[in-house]
C-alpha cells in the first residue's frame, strides 16, 4: 500500500513537473487489454486441456489409493500379516506417488504456475509491444498502467485500452 501511495506522488510529482514541458501521458488498463484480447482466449483453452490432464491424472491418482485403501479396511480381519503389509506398503507408495504429483504440478514452483506463465508471456509481451507502438504513434511520453491500482484519475481521452485492444485484435 505504501509503495502505491509512494508511486502515486512520483507520477503526480512527475506529471506536474514535466506539464511545463508539455509531457503527454496516456493510460490503460492491462487487465481489460488482457481479458479481451482474442489471443488470450485461444491461449486460456490450451491452459485449460493441459489443467484437465493433470485433473484426470490426479483423479486417477486418488482412486487408487482409495481403492486401495478400501482393500486393506475390508480385508483387514482376512490377511496375513505379510499381506497386509505388502498392501499398507502399497498404500503409502502410492500416498507419496500422489502428494509428489500434487506438489510437482500445484505446488509454489509447480507445472500449474510454469504452464500459465509459458501461456501468458507471448501475450504479455505483445500487449507491451502493442502499447509501445500506439504511445509512440500518438506523441505519448509515458504511458501508466490502471491496472496496478496506482492511478487514481485518468482523462477518459488520454486512455489508449480500446485503442491497444484493436490494434491486437486487428492482427
Amino acid at each position: 500500500m505504501l509503495k502505491r501511495l509512494i508511486l502515486v506522488m512520483v507520477l503526480a510529482f512527475a506529471a506536474a513537473s514535466f506539464a511545463e514541458d508539455g509531457l503527454r501521458i496516456a493510460h490503460v488498463d492491462s487487465k481489460l487489454i488482457f481479458d479481451g484480447y482474442k489471443g488470450t482466449k485461444r491461449a486460456q483453452d490450451e491452459y485449460d486441456r493441459q489443467v484437465a490432464k493433470w485433473e484426470q491424472q490426479g483423479n486417477l491418482l486418488q482412486k487408487e489409493l482409495a481403492a486401495i485403501k478400501e482393500k486393506l479396511d475390508k480385508q483387514v480381519l482376512m490377511l496375513s500379516d505379510e499381506k497386509k503389509r505388502e498392501l499398507e506398503a502399497e498404500y503409502n507408495k502410492k500416498d507419496t506417488e500422489l502428494k509428489n504429483f500434487i506438489d510437482r504440478v500445484y505446488g509454489r514452483k509447480g507445472e500449474l504456475i510454469t504452464e500459465n506463465e509459458k501461456v501468458s508471456a507471448p501475450i504479455i509481451q505483445l500487449i507491451r509491444k502493442a502499447i509501445n507502438e500506439i504511445a509512440l504513434q500518438e506523441g505519448y511520453d509515458m504511458v501508466v498502467d490502471r491496472a496496478t491500482g496506482a492511478v487514481v484519475f485518468w482523462k477518459k481521452e488520454n486512455d489508449l485500452t480500446n485503442k491497444v485492444l484493436e490494434y491486437l485484435n486487428s492482427r
